[in-house]
C-alpha cells in the first residue's frame, strides 16, 4: 500500500483519484460490443459469452426447472442465512414506503404526489469470479416491494453455461423468475435495447467493473435509466489509536478482494496504528483465498497520515467513499459532519461486511466519487414520482392573475391565454 505522511491540501485532490483502466480502451471496447448486441442479437450475447468468458453453451435463458432445483445445492446453514438476510432488507425497505398526503397550496389549488412502480427493470448481478447472490437480494427485494411488474436478471454463466445455484436460488426466494446466463457489457447492452430472447427494460441496476459501469453510462444517452455509476468497490477507514489494527486491516482486506481494480483507503491520526496495520494487512492476506486480487488491490491504495481527525474527516468527504468506517473514540461525533459517502459503518463492531450482507441498508451505492451527488439504492430507486394538481373556480380566481403576469413577462402569451380564457369564461358565468 501507498503510505503518505501529512500530506497537504493541495495534494488531497490528487490522491483521491481512483485507479482506472485506460478511458479510449474502455469507450471504444464497449461502444463495439453495443454495436454488436443491437444489430446481431442473441447470436451476439453467444459469442461474447464465448469470447470473454470462455463459455461453450449457446443457452441464455435459465429454465424454470433448474431455478427450482438450485435448492438441492444449498446446505441449510446457508439458506437459513439467506432467508435471515432477506428478512432485514425487506423490514428497512419496507420502511421506505411513505404515503404523501394532499397539500393546498392556496385557497382553490390542491397538490399531490403519487409514487408509481417502474414497470420494467433490469437486475445485473456480477458472478464471474464471485456469485454475488448478496446483490440479487439488495435489488430483487426493494424492487418487489416496490411492486415492478417485470424484474428481470443477467448474470455471467460458468465455462458451462451454467449460473451458480446460489443466485438461482435467491432468484427464487425473492420471485424471480427471469434469470439469463450472460454477463458484462453485453447484458447491459441486451437489457436496454432487448434481443429475441432478453426483454428490453427501462431502468438497469446493479454494480459491475470499468466495462459494465461505463456500458451503464452509455445506454443511458440513449434513453435507459440507471441507477447509478457503480464501479469497482472501495472502502475507507477513519481509525484512531483506540481502534483494533486487526479489525481494521480485516475492513481493508475484506473490499481489496473484490478484484485489482477495488482501492481501500486508511485514514489516521497515529503513525503507531498506521504501522501495526500495515502489518496485521501483510499477514492476514496470506489466508485469502482471493490473495492475488486483493494484492494487485493493495498496490493502488493508500495509507494516509494526518495530524487532526478533522482532517480525516475533511479528507473523507473530499474522497465520498462507497463505503466509510469509522473506527474512533468518538465515532459518532465524527459521523455528524460526514457529507459525502454510500454507506456509514460506526464504531469497531460495525464491520462493512455486515452491511454487504444482512444489516437490511442497501450494498448497492454509488463509487469512483459518485457519493458526493449520488445515494444508494433504495425503494424510491424503483419508482417514479407522478405529482398532481386539480384547481378550482375559485383557485383559478386567486392564482391565475399571478400566472399571466409571469407568463407575459417571458413572452409566452400562449401560456397567458390559456390562464385568461378561463379567467373570462368565470367572469360570464
Amino acid at each position: 500500500m501507498k503510505t503518505f505522511y501529512l500530506p497537504p491540501r493541495d495534494k488531497w485532490e490528487k490522491l483521491c483519484l481512483r485507479p482506472v483502466l485506460p478511458k479510449d480502451e474502455i469507450e471504444n471496447t464497449v461502444r463495439d460490443i453495443i454495436q454488436k448486441v443491437k444489430s446481431e442479437g442473441d447470436k451476439a450475447l453467444v459469442y461474447l459469452n464465448k469470447i470473454f468468458g470462455g463459455t461453450g453453451t449457446d443457452t441464455i435463458r435459465i429454465d424454470n426447472a433448474e431455478i427450482s432445483r438450485s435448492s438441492e445445492a444449498i446446505p441449510e446453514r446457508l439458506k437459513t442465512a439467506i432467508l435471515l438476510a432477506k428478512s432485514n432488507i425487506e423490514k428497512f425497505h419496507s420502511s421506505q414506503i411513505i404515503s404523501e398526503g394532499i397539500v393546498e397550496t392556496m385557497n382553490g389549488v390542491r397538490c399531490w404526489r403519487k409514487s408509481v412502480p417502474i414497470e420494467k427493470v433490469g437486475l445485473y448481478i456480477p458472478g464471474g469470479t464471485a456469485p454475488l447472490f448478496s446483490t440479487l437480494l439488495m435489488l430483487a427485494v426493494p424492487a418487489k416491494i416496490a411492486g415492478c411488474e417485470k424484474i428481470i436478471v443477467c448474470t455471467p454463466p460458468d465455462e458451462s453455461g451454467t449460473v451458480n445455484p446460489l443466485i438461482l436460488y435467491t432468484a427464487s426466494i425473492c420471485g424471480v423468475s427471469d434469470v439469463f446466463a450472460v454477463g458484462g457489457a453485453q447484458a447491459i447492452a441486451a437489457m436496454a435495447f432487448g434481443t429475441e430472447t432478453i426483454p428490453r427494460v427501462y431502468k438497469i441496476f446493479g454494480p459491475g467493473n470499468q466495462y459494465v459501469t461505463k456500458a451503464k453510462e452509455m445506454v443511458q444517452t440513449e434513453g435507459v435509466a440507471i441507477d447509478m455509476p457503480a464501479g469497482p468497490s472501495e472502502l475507507l477507514v477513519i481509525a484512531d489509536e483506540t481502534a483494533d489494527p486487526d479489525f481494521v486491516a480485516a475492513d481493508l482486506l475484506s473490499q481489496a478482494e473484490h478484484g485489482s481494480d477495488s482501492q481501500v483507503v486508511l485514514l489516521t491520526t497515529s503513525n503507531k496504528m498506521l504501522e501495526m496495520v500495515r502489518n496485521a494487512v501483510d499477514r492476514q492476506i496470506q489466508s485469502l483465498e482471493r490473495k492475488e486480487k486483493a494484492q494487485k488491490s493493495l498496490e493502488n491504495s493508500l495509507l494516509i497520515q494526518f495530524e487532526t481527525t478533522g482532517d480525516c474527516i475533511e479528507f473523507s468527504n473530499l474522497y465520498a467513499p462507497e463505503h466509510l468506517i469509522i473506527s474512533t473514540a468518538d465515532a459518532l461525533v465524527i459521523a455528524k459532519k460526514v457529507t459525502s459517502a454510500g454507506s456509514v459503518f460506526i464504531g469497531r463492531y460495525s464491520c462493512e461486511s455486515i452491511g454487504d450482507y444482512a444489516s437490511g441498508t442497501n450494498h448497492t451505492l454509488p463509487t469512483n466519487g459518485y457519493a458526493r451527488s449520488f445515494s444508494g439504492v433504495s425503494t424510491d430507486s424503483f419508482m417514479k414520482k407522478i405529482t398532481f394538481q386539480e384547481v378550482s373556480a375559485e383557485g383559478l380566481a386567486g392564482i391565475g392573475p399571478a400566472v399571466e403576469t409571469m407568463a407575459e413577462a417571458e413572452l409566452l402569451t400562449g401560456h397567458r391565454n390559456a390562464v385568461t380564457i378561463r379567467l373570462n369564461s368565470l367572469k360570464n358565468d
